[in-house]
């Protein structure tokens, strides 16, 4: 079981939250917190999650402080930090200061369940919605001129490279295994191939790569 703690001073907000990772079966809600000193008293009494999840704009001690705090006392423990932004500059100061992951709220529930998933197992994860914005700033600087890339071979199967485009248009893994009449855990895999043999840390990266090498269309 992932252990997770939930972090959001909105009480309708945590509780949805709540409802969603208790169905995914593999994720156990072991406290919850309205800002980030009660988290603190939490850990310093005893609890040990695998994950902290929290909101970024909070009272008293806000979402990237807890992350700057956590990296600091905490390094085992792993932060994914929810945003009603789709800023990069915000998602980049919150993996500068130690984020895994970093989730708009809006995030669908299957990626949710995929990211805790992946911060888990020692990944990084940024929702498809910021990996897309981040997609176009690089589609539009490289029509610039500004960057030039060769492609390169990465040995990937015609289903890596269907899953792969799928991943670069943004749609989440359940999107895909519909499309393609896969099931989620197999698209996983494929995500989790492709991220391995690109050699990067997560999906954001990984279509940072795929557009930097011109492996999608």
């Amino acid at each position: 079981m992932i252990k997770v703690v939930l972090v959001e001073d909105h009480l309708v907000v945590r509780n949805g939250i709540k409802l969603l990772l208790d169905a995914a079966g593999d994720i156990e809600i072991v406290a919850e917190a309205e800002n980030g000193n009660e988290l603190i008293n939490m850990l310093e009494n005893g609890i040990k999650p695998d994950i902290v999840i929290s909101d970024i704009n909070m009272p008293l001690m806000d979402g990237l402080e807890v992350t700057s705090f956590l990296a600091s006392r905490y390094p085992s423990i792993k932060v994914i930090l929810l945003s009603m932004l789709n800023t990069v500059e915000q998602m980049l100061e919150a993996f500068n200061k130690g984020a895994k992951g970093y989730l708009v709220k809006n995030v669908g529930f299957s990626e949710l369940i995929f990211a805790i998933q992946h911060v888990a197992e020692g990944g990084r994860y940024v929702c498809a919605e910021l990996s897309m914005m981040m997609v176009d700033k690089l589609a539009s600087s490289s029509a610039g001129g500004k960057y030039a890339y060769s492609s390169i071979d990465l040995d990937l199967s015609e289903r890596e490279v269907e899953v792969l485009q799928l991943i670069s248009e943004g749609y989440t893994n359940m999107e895909i295994a519909d499309k393609l009449f896969l099931s989620k855990r197999t698209v996983e895999g494929h995500r989790q191939s492709l991220i391995n043999k690109a050699k990067v840390k997560n999906s954001a990266e990984l279509i940072k790569f795929a557009v930097q090498h011109h492996l999608v269309s």
